[in-house]
């Protein structure tokens, strides 16, 4: 396996995990927007590290690891007011918390890495 493809199944795990979570969330209002959310970042995540594997060049690799970052990032934030509003009570938005902050970090030294920096 590639180094780069190594990341595929742990975010694509993130992902689902994100996906079943959603799922268990209030219908209303900010439950909604708060789902939508996560939802679209916690996928974004999976789906975009993807299309960086799929990078043309170095260049391009970096560049969308940079949206990876963002989308992890926004993940973490959504599961933070998730949590601190008590809107979905369950421990599995502090384990999803912890997991994006992780990936988060894997990806900044994986950009940072390929940078050469």
């Amino acid at each position: 396996m590639a180094r780069a493809d190594q990341l595929k199944q742990p975010t694509y795990r993130f992902a689902l995990r994100v996906v079943e979570l959603c799922r268990r969330y209030p219908r209303t209002l900010e439950g909604r927007v708060f789902c939508e959310q996560l939802l679209r970042a916690g996928t974004g995540v999976a789906a975009n590290y993807r299309a960086a594997c799929r990078g043309r060049s170095s260049r391009e690799f970096i560049a969308k690891l940079g949206t990876v970052i963002e989308e992890a990032d926004e993940s973490e934030f959504w599961l933070c007011a998730t949590h601190d509003l008590a809107i979905v009570e369950l421990p599995e938005v502090e384990l999803l918390r912890k997991e994006a902050d992780e990936l988060v970090a894997i990806f900044v030294q994986s950009q940072r890495t390929a940078g050469g920096r």
